[in-house]
């Protein structure tokens, strides 16, 4: 009685917001199946041309009850994948996952840092590539990810407000169960998660899952520590991010605890 879905539900984003965790907590509901992997159909050319059939295969078995989720934070960056999400289906649910900006760069470049070092690649310190001729190189990718209000615009465009709930990746992180309830409202799903699906390792200084008898915690490169980064460096991100925030709430009706 089960077959591959479309995803009635999709994690669009951000990239280093906290999409692995958001999605394996949500994989703890009963009505709910995840993808395995990041599935870039919406954002890579190559994937796209490949067919909506293609992209259905990728998908988990179902059953009728239970909405299929996958997730690919690449999603909510890309010029392509609003439409292209909105010509499959203009009425679907969209999760993003959000933290503050300046939080997200340098976790963006800590992963980007660590993956070099595995591949015996050269490293630049942070403040090398954020500083350029003693200003700030908002060329850099990882910022131009964290600048929520550009790529937020887009996605306006094809999807109403109603249809994209915003998590709080900072709050996901150190209490996890009110930001889950949300999704489950946001998606019309019975309250099945609880407080008991959740335990803080104190080595890792975040929250670990039990479900069904077992107990997982987020692969080892998640939560890495960040490096401490010069206070005048910080300053002029905070800075730069301020405006692009400031329009972002007005955007989404809501503000955050961001720098």
């Amino acid at each position: 009685g089960t077959s591959r879905k479309i995803p009635q539900t999709i994690i669009i984003g951000v990239r280093k917001g906290g999409t692995r965790a958001l999605l394996e907590m949500l994989d703890i509901h009963p009505n709910i199946v995840v993808a395995a992997t990041e599935v870039h159909f919406f954002d890579w050319d190559e994937n796209y041309v490949k067919g909506i059939d293609w992209y259905r295969n990728l998908m988990p078995f179902s059953y009728g009850n239970q909405i299929t989720i996958e997730k690919t934070p690449g999603y909510f960056t890309s010029p392509q994948a609003p439409g292209r999400i909105h010509d499959m289906n203009s009425s679907i649910k969209l999760l993003l996952i959000l933290r503050d900006p300046t939080e997200r760069v340098i976790s963006d470049y800590t992963q980007v840092y660590y993956n070099r070092v595995e591949s015996h690649k050269p490293v630049q310190l942070f403040e090398d590539i954020v500083i350029k001729n003693g200003v700030l190189n908002t060329k850099y990718k990882a910022i131009q990810r964290s600048l929520y209000d550009v790529h937020m615009e887009k996605w306006l465009k094809h999807f109403s407000l109603d249809q994209i709930h915003i998590v709080d990746g900072n709050t996901l992180i150190k209490d996890p169960l009110p930001e889950l309830q949300k999704v489950e409202r946001f998606l019309n799903l019975p309250s099945r998660i609880m407080s008991s699906n959740f335990y803080f390792n104190q080595t890792k200084g975040f929250y670990c899952i039990r479900s069904d008898g077992r107990e997982r915690c987020l692969h080892e490169s998640k939560g890495r520590p960040h490096p401490l980064v010069n206070s005048t460096v910080l300053e002029q991100l905070y800075s730069y991010f301020r405006e692009h925030n400031a329009k972002f709430y007005r955007m989404v009706n809501h503000s955050f605890d961001w720098h």
